[in-house]
């Protein structure tokens, strides 16, 4: 399947959305524990899942059929992709999980490992984008059209 360029678009900006959360988690991983706002986290809980599932959703479907159909190990190299999602999605909920609780101030983790997890988070997730946007980038033209 070769992606049209509107839908590739979708996936550029999926990849500026997940980016973008992720500046907003280094900020609260940033602020803890005496200049936390409770209002991010609560945004940041409610962007997580949606985004992540949203993103990913568009990128199996748009980027993946293009990676296998242009590249001689897409298929292995698509498989890691889904690992990695996965991975993201399910870190992703325990960050979720833990931002909501630092919103209704009953944190279940003590600041220096909230702020660990949000790092760990956000770094992984960051690597992950670039390494697709790459992939993305490195398509021959023809894969960007239909």
């Amino acid at each position: 399947m070769i992606a049209s360029k509107g839908a590739l678009e979708e996936v550029r900006e999926f990849f500026e959305q997940q980016l973008a959360l992720c500046d907003l988690l280094e900020a609260i991983a940033d602020s803890l524990p005496n200049r936390l706002n409770h209002a991010r986290c609560l945004t940041a809980s409610k962007l997580i899942g949606p985004l992540l599932r949203e993103a990913h959703a568009a990128e199996e479907a748009v980027l993946f059929p293009s990676i296998v159909a242009t590249h001689a190990r897409g298929t292995q190299m698509v498989e890691q992709l889904r690992l990695e999602h996965l991975e993201d999605e399910c870190f992703g909920e325990e960050v979720q999980f833990e931002l909501h609780q630092l919103a209704c101030k009953q944190p279940v983790l003590a600041p220096e490992a909230t702020g660990y997890m949000l790092r760990g988070f956000f770094e992984c997730l960051r690597r992950h984008v670039r390494h697709e946007r790459q992939l993305l980038n490195a398509l021959p033209a023809q894969a960007a059209l239909n």
